[in-house]
């Protein structure tokens, strides 16, 4: 804990103490490795070295098996006002196949427990493409779920990779639904949420009609960053802690993954950065695209012609190519001045944003949308 104080404490001197907080976001299921004193420990350190807004967005990631009334109660004591809940599936034969077993009653309780301390926004994650996933057990976790009336949603696309994630090499592959059962999944999911009264967002994520990020789509105010979709324009991402990542203006940079060589910087007055990178006028045009893309579903070309002193068609004449191909496929509309996304396309816009990303382009020939859902 001393070394997450050190480096806020570092983060404040460099940048200045004095800058204003619109959002704070604590994850990867805070509440479940931090004590009570703790959760107080860091939270004191970040508002004595930064400046939290009255009127912020502060939210926290929770694993509801792990948390108590008593917890929820500290962290709306602690500021926190948006609580985001991990369900991934309530299928009995999901919960078995990822070793996750978590009751209705469980989230209710956290759910109830937000609501009488003051939480003013209540969100649940789900998870398609899970091992022994199906048609009938997701349209139940779905019923299940909008019963439980939660502000926003999120569905994220499983992403199978047991190198890299040690407890996923207890799943068998053969169990994995194949790409075109995921996404008959997406699409079952996005029609009973918008069914019940949800707004698609995009990016598999959901909100009611009176949400501010609904509201922000509306109005062409939505943003995205790291934790997702914002009503906040292009703000500063300070992050901290192990593997974090964080922006500041035309930068990026990641912290280290290990706690060892995390520890070693800050010992030796260092932040703990283990890469960085500064956006070049390519990477910046690339990044706003991919933006307007996300979360407008549409781009004007003369827009960004414009802003950005390009030829948009000879500029990117490569990307409108292969866009060529997913406009025959229904995903795209193509007009001289305007590439829009179709409501089929929607479901698919990460994989229609990856056409715009140079980065995975010279790492691999593009894949077909079929391949990588």
């Amino acid at each position: 804990m001393r070394y997450l104080v050190k480096e806020i404490e570092m983060q404040a001197a460099l940048l200045g103490n004095d800058r204003r907080v619109e959002q704070l976001h604590f994850g990867g299921g805070t509440p479940t490795f931090l004590s009570d004193e703790e959760l107080r420990t860091v939270m004191g350190a970040i508002r004595k070295n930064f400046q939290l807004v009255e009127d912020g967005e502060y939210s926290i990631e929770i694993d509801p098996r792990k948390v108590s009334d008593a917890t929820v109660a500290l962290l709306g004591e602690l500021g926190f006002n948006r609580i985001s809940i991990g369900v991934q599936d309530f299928d009995p034969e999901v919960q078995k196949a990822v070793n996750r077993i978590q009751s209705e009653a469980e989230t209710l309780q956290v759910i109830r427990a937000a609501r009488a301390n003051g939480f003013k926004s209540v969100s649940i994650d789900l998870i398609y493409g899970l091992p022994k996933q199906t048609l009938d057990g997701i349209k139940a976790t779905l019923d299940k779920v909008i019963a439980m009336n939660p502000d926003r949603l999120s569905i994220y696309n499983y992403a199978h990779m047991p190198k890299m994630f040690m407890p996923q090499r207890r799943i068998h592959e053969a169990d994995l639904p194949a790409p075109q059962a995921k996404l008959d999944i997406l699409k079952l999911a996005v029609n009973t949420l918008t069914d019940a009264g949800y707004v698609y967002i995009g990016m598999d994520h959901f909100a009611k009609p009176d949400d501010e990020l609904a509201v922000a789509q509306r109005q062409g105010r939505l943003h995205r960053n790291f934790q997702g979709y914002s009503t906040h324009s292009d703000c500063d991402l300070i992050a901290v802690g192990v593997s974090s990542i964080g922006k500041v203006g035309p930068t990026y940079s990641q912290n280290f993954r290990e706690l060892e060589p995390y520890y070693d910087a800050l010992d030796n007055n260092t932040l703990p950065i283990m890469r960085g990178m500064e956006l070049n006028a390519d990477d910046l045009v690339r990044r706003a695209i991919i933006q307007a893309l996300m979360c407008h579903f549409e781009i004007s070309k003369e827009s960004f012609s414009i802003a950005y002193l390009i030829d948009f068609d000879q500029y990117f004449a490569a990307e409108l190519k292969e866009l060529a191909e997913y406009e025959k496929e229904g995903l795209i509309e193509l007009s001289p001045q305007w590439i829009s996304v179709t409501p089929k396309g929607r479901m698919l816009i990460r994989n229609i944003c990856m056409v715009f990303d140079k980065y995975l382009r010279t790492k691999q020939e593009h894949t077909r949308y079929s391949k990588v859902i």
